[in-house]
């Protein structure tokens, strides 16, 4: 008997993330690729490039009201949402997929939408359906990496994560989502201590592997700022800084953030695209790598100062394919669990502790991208 397919939509599909992730799972023989967005012709002219059918290009709003009765009509399995920004966002893509008794994940990252994800699970146990949120470079490899290296702490105290992009400018809702943070107050916690700090400030350098060298990095706002402390309890800080490849547009974002702290800026948002513009106009003279760390510090068996630091260094401007791993390493394990007749776990959750760092890195293969393994040193 042959196994049938599992059938997926790519919510998004020819965005800045979705056609990465597109372009992964159309490799996968055992899915049925539905590429969706609101222009059927770039849907179309996507599945053309993919190899794939004119059938398989859908036009197809998040907004759409009709939208559970669209995926049940489809006969939709597993519904991938990378239509963002989520930062402003309601559940109702979820929730269509909760009404289509589908699968749902997205590569959220804001940090309320993802946090908050879990109103859902009473509806999606009832549907008996995985509804993940996060399914991205944060939280599902940060947490990845911290769960890999946890048991070499008798007490983890510290985790500092920082990612640096390279000369690729993101798409428009990246972009809407970092300047909407740039300036604004969020919580850290900071020596057992929650506090006010504000995106893009508190500047940090930070040495990552010769390949991409100092860079500096600014606060942002993530979902991993409030996950980590409650997944790890004996932790009293956990810090998420971000950059580009240029020190000077760091120090010009940082500039402006300041002034946005100090109320003589409402927002940077209006500035996202004349900046973005200007950027792409420099891609060429910026560096075409990128890179992130996960720093972990604190106790380890015999009672010692441990600490130690993950790298993951991409070249060849292949960086932005890093926050498309997870969701297409996901993606596949929920086809083989609904292809072996199990399904994946029901609920509504963050990504966490759903993949290892392997099965990320896995869809990674082939690409100029190297993980580093910890440099371990003393307090």
């Amino acid at each position: 008997m042959t196994e049938r397919p599992t059938r997926v939509l790519l919510l998004g599909a020819y965005g800045f993330f979705g056609r990465r992730i597109a372009a992964g799972l159309a490799r996968n023989p055992r899915l049925q690729l539905v590429l969706a967005g609101r222009d059927e012709q770039k849907a179309t002219e996507l599945a053309y490039e993919l190899g794939l059918t004119a059938a398989q290009a859908r036009a197809i709003d998040a907004t759409d009201a009709r939208l559970p009765s669209l995926l049940k009509k489809l006969g939709i399995q597993v519904l991938i949402h990378t239509a963002g920004p989520f930062q402003k966002q309601s559940y109702a893509v979820a929730q269509a997929a909760i009404a289509a008794s589908c699968h749902y994940l997205d590569l959220a990252d804001g940090r309320e939408f993802v946090c908050g994800i879990t109103r859902l699970d009473a509806a999606a146990r009832a549907a008996r359906v995985s509804v993940v949120s996060g399914v991205s470079s944060l939280p599902a490899l940060s947490s990845a990496v911290v769960d890999r290296y946890r048991p070499e702490f008798s007490r983890l105290e510290s985790i500092r994560i920082g990612i640096s992009s390279g000369a690729v400018v993101p798409g428009p809702a990246t972009l809407r989502a970092v300047f909407g943070c740039c300036g604004q107050p969020f919580l850290a916690l900071e020596s057992g201590k929650w506090i006010d700090v504000y995106g893009w400030l508190d500047t940090v350098a930070h040495e990552f592997p010769k390949q991409v060298g100092v860079r500096l990095l600014g606060r942002c706002d993530v979902p991993d700022l409030e996950l980590l402390p409650k997944r790890y309890p004996t932790v009293h800080t956990v810090s998420f800084h971000a950059g580009f490849a240029s020190q000077t547009a760091h120090r010009c974002i940082e500039w402006l953030s300041r002034r946005v702290r100090d109320g003589k800026l409402a927002s940077l948002v209006p500035l996202a695209r004349p900046i973005a513009t200007l950027a792409r106009w420099l891609q060429p003279v910026f560096s075409d790598r990128g890179a992130m760390f996960v720093t972990l510090q604190g106790v380890d068996e015999d009672g010692a100062p441990h600490r130690l630091t993950w790298n993951l260094v991409a070249r060849e401007n292949h960086g932005p394919n890093i926050p498309c791993a997870a969701a297409i390493a996901l993606t596949n394990k929920i086809a083989g669990r609904i292809a072996a007749g199990t399904g994946p776990e029901p609920g509504a959750a963050p990504c966490l502790g759903m993949l290892s760092v392997e099965e990320i890195l896995e869809p990674l293969k082939g690409l100029s991208i190297r993980e580093f393994a910890p440099a371990v040193s003393s307090h």
